[in-house]
């Protein structure tokens, strides 16, 4: 697992975002199936934070075609993870992961910034 930084955003040793590898696979998996459609493939898995949801915040995730320069990019298995600045201070240590389970399959996100959550994990307050 690799990451870099752009732009002068400065982090502790440790990762400050984590991309796990059922993420990436999955991850993986959509941009195949994108490219396929489209013929072009998207450049990475962007993960946003937006106003909205029942506590704030919430998450949004979208193939991306371009990366940013001022973008923060996380790698794992060959996929990259892209967060815009303004995202990545409310990100800053959260874990993505993807789950399936009878409710359905999602990118999860376990977010240590988060005061609350909804009940269906897309919604945070800070």
């Amino acid at each position: 697992m690799e990451y870099r930084v752009m732009n002068d955003i400065s982090t502790s040793d440790s990762q400050p975002i984590v991309l796990t590898d059922r993420a990436a696979h999955k991850a993986k998996q959509l941009i195949s199936a994108r490219a396929f459609e489209t013929a072009t493939e998207p450049a990475a898995l962007r993960v946003f934070i937006q106003g909205g949801g029942c506590s704030g915040f919430q998450y949004g995730f979208d193939l991306e075609g371009e990366v940013e320069d001022d973008d923060f990019i996380v790698e794992n298995e060959g996929v990259k993870l892209v967060v815009d600045p303004m995202s990545f201070q409310y990100l800053l240590g959260a874990h993505i992961d993807y789950k399936e389970d009878l409710m359905g399959a999602q990118f999860v996100v376990s977010n240590p910034n988060a005061t609350t959550t909804c009940g269906c994990g897309m919604s945070f307050s800070v």
